[in-house]
């Protein structure tokens, strides 16, 4: 959890490059990665933590992401703060929790 954490960390501050770079990329595929990782993260978080409350676990993922959009906007290395990937995010992170609260009532 730790490694996927600091990795999705670098991923969301590194330096911001074109995303129409290579040919399989379009118009908005960065929403769609910010929703699938943090999906990966809201998944794994749960469970890691599986006791932890609904709301302290949102506000922990909301906090997170928050902090990331306004760190790419302040760091100044060609990423900016955009509201539709916190709006990915956040459907990502609630996504992630519903997907392991339904494999868990399937395993246990």
């Amino acid at each position: 959890m730790p490694i996927y954490w600091a990795f999705l960390t670098f991923m969301l501050l590194k330096p911001g490059v074109e995303n129409l770079e290579y040919a399989f990329m379009f118009d908005g595929i960065d929403k769609i990665l910010h929703l699938t990782i943090f999906a990966m993260l809201g998944f794994c978080f749960t469970a890691a933590f599986p006791k932890l409350k609904f709301i302290l676990f949102f506000q922990i993922m909301l906090s997170y992401s928050i902090l990331t959009e306004i760190l790419q906007d302040e760091m100044g290395w060609g990423r900016s703060m955009e509201v539709l990937d916190l709006v990915a995010d956040t459907v990502g992170v609630l996504a992630g929790y519903y997907i392991f609260t339904k494999v868990k009532s399937l395993t246990f």
